[in-house]
């Protein structure tokens, strides 16, 4: 099985939160010194001058169309503002807008000037000013001036989504200090990561929205001006977008080899069954397969043994994320820590591995798996010095080896993790009466596992079973794509299976993942609810580090906290990309260590189209 959907899964959203916000300040940056790009703790790879990224081919053709399935699990959609809680937005919604800055995907947490030629940082960092380029232009061909990236940040931080209000929240304000210079300035004492997410805004046009309203759901494509522009589009079925023959900004350094499609196509499919049928029939190109069961037994096919059809397994170097079972402690009756972990022992990942994933995947047991801030063994020095003022207030168990979900022998006998479940229901205050599990009030448990695919239903059942063995009354609801989302948004659930990703150095966008102001806040990604001052001092001190030691140590601090926490049911991962494809494509030899890559800097290959042709 797979990793499921990202939280708010392909929406422009998270590529606002995952690769604008990720990105602070280098203290190597002279005071008062205008830079091409900045990059967190160190210097940057690519100096002044620089050519073009070392993964992309800068000779690479333009031309031909990539058609795919997007993000995993998303279903449809109903709208062309990606800026906002309502609706459900189309996928690649991104290449429309250009920013002031982008990252390089050989560097963990660099960037370099787009829009932007240059960037100047206050002495006391409490300011940012960047120098836009006079060629810059939107689609329509108007320029793009100091004005709209004002209008942008004004009008982002008052009406767009409260995961980006929440980003930019002490940004002060931005003024234009003439028709081409911008100055943000800054609030605050965790201004590390500010000027970076301020450069990663998508820039809209004032012009256009003075004639529209920015905080309503549209089909209208939006004025943009990145590289692509909507061409056609049938809602719910397919978007797909045109290369804009006068993109101004197709030369510059970090966008030479990159953009190589004319088109890109998304493709929209009831479900996974749906879409994986659809590829063997050839109605689109491209997919990542996030399926283990598929993965291993549905690609022996002709199209495959032939070669026609391309299997490729690519590295992923990035931390792993967090996918599980999140656990809604909103509500009262998981408010105790030992009822979520008795839900812990009642997962058999172990069988499920065995029986379901074909051994393809390794238990997720951090919050930042896959990476050197996952916590591990006793506490050190440095992570007691930040965990010692909540004592009082935090289990045992963060001061000793951190939380380790259960393991079984794998062959389904679940009966001492279930002794064990039972065990701390009944110290929660939750015992069996005639077989079910009820409160001293007598108000029985029930639990509701939401989902919007029946793909996941074979996981979730085994699950199921086990906690009505506890006399938990559990049970799983099917809804339509677009409910889900909207339950998710309004944290309607009991528990709802979800991943959200990390990146290389968290930033301010933790915040949105465990702080205590998110956990009332709509559309966060606090899925689990939490709300504990000892996780937003942690958040705060990862936010405020200075050094890539600092940070792991902080990291490493919360992860003990968050694990000794019990907000979920902790799933799977795997380092990789399981990708199928078409032979109709090419790629540079060198793959981006932090990025996938396909999209931005693969290309159509004529010659193996061609061929492709001739052998179907």
């Amino acid at each position: 099985m797979p990793s499921v959907k990202s939280v708010h899964g392909g929406r422009l959203l998270f590529h606002l939160v995952f690769v604008a916000a990720m990105l602070c300040l280098a203290g190597a940056a002279g005071a008062g010194e205008r830079r091409h790009g900045v990059s967190v703790f160190g210097t940057l790879k690519y100096a002044p001058g620089f050519t073009h990224f070392d993964y992309v081919n800068p000779g690479a053709p333009k031309g031909g169309r990539l058609s795919m399935v997007g993000s995993s699990g998303v279903t449809t959609f109903n709208s062309l503002n990606s800026f906002i809680l309502k609706g459900d937005a189309a996928q690649g919604l991104g290449a429309l807008f250009d920013s002031l800055m982008v990252r390089a995907d050989d560097e963990p947490d660099a960037m370099y000037g787009l829009v932007a030629k240059s960037i100047e940082l206050a002495d006391d960092r409490m300011a940012a000013t960047f120098y836009i380029r006079p060629d810059a232009k939107f689609s329509d061909g108007s320029p793009l001036t100091a004005d709209d990236v004002v209008f942008s940040f004004n009008t982002l931080k008052e009406k767009g989504h409260p995961q980006i209000r929440l980003q930019l929240r002490d940004v002060e304000k931005a003024e234009a200090l003439g028709p081409l210079t911008v100055r943000y300035a800054f609030k605050g004492s965790q201004i590390r990561d500010l000027p970076m997410i301020v450069a990663g805004l998508p820039i809209l046009s004032k012009a256009y929205y003075a004639t529209r309203e920015f905080d309503k759901t549209t089909m209208e494509p939006p004025l943009g001006s990145g590289p692509y522009k909507v061409a056609d589009m049938a809602q719910g079925r397919f978007i797909l977008y045109r290369l804009r023959d006068n993109y101004w900004g197709k030369d510059l350094p970090v966008n030479r080899g990159r953009y190589n499609f004319a088109e890109l196509r998304y493709e929209y499919f009831r479900d996974r069954t749906a879409e994986f049928e659809g590829l063997k029939a050839g109605e689109y190109d491209f997919r990542e397969e996030f399926t283990s069961k598929t993965w291993k037994t549905e690609y022996k096919i002709p199209q495959v043994e032939s070669g026609r059809l391309k299997i490729l397994t690519l590295p992923d170097e990035r931390p792993s994320g967090a996918q599980g079972f999140f656990i809604n402690t909103r509500r009262k009756k998981f408010a105790d820590a030992r009822v979520r972990k008795a839900l812990d022992f009642a997962f058999d990942f172990e069988w499920t591995n065995r029986n379901q994933f074909y051994g393809l995947y390794k238990r997720t047991t951090s919050f930042f798996e896959n990476s050197d801030m996952k916590a591990s063994g006793a506490p050190s020095k440095a992570e007691l010095k930040l965990l010692e003022p909540f004592r009082d207030t935090l289990p045992k168990d963060v001061f000793a080896e951190p939380y380790m979900p259960p393991v079984t022998d794998g062959t389904g006998n679940m009966r001492r993790q279930l002794r064990m479940a039972d065990r701390l229901l009944r110290a929660a205050g939750w015992t069996l009466k005639g077989g079910k599990r009820v409160n001293k009030e007598g108000e029985e448990f029930e639990i509701e596992f939401l989902l919007f695919s029946p793909t996941f239903e074979r996981i979730v059942a085994p699950f199921v079973r086990n906690l009505k063995k506890l006399g938990v009354s559990a049970r799983i609801r099917f809804v339509d794509p677009s409910q889900f989302q909207s339950r998710l948004k309004q944290f309607d659930f009991d528990i709802i299976t979800q991943r959200y990703v990390l990146r290389v150095t968290p930033g301010v966008e933790i915040r949105s993942y465990w702080g205590s102001q998110a956990a009332s806040t709509d559309g966060s990604f606090n899925l689990a609810g939490i709300a504990d001052p000892a996780v937003d001092a942690l958040v705060e001190k990862i936010i405020g580090t200075k050094s890539r030691e600092e940070l792991v140590t902080a990291a490493r601090a919360l992860d003990r906290v968050l694990r000794a926490g019990h907000y979920w049911v902790p799933h799977w991962y795997k380092a990789a990309h399981n990708l199928a494809f078409w032979d109709k494509f090419s790629r540079p030899k060198i793959k981006p260590a932090y990025g996938r890559g396909v999209i931005d800097i693969w290309w159509y290959d004529e010659a193996k189209a061609a061929k492709l042709e001739t052998t179907r």
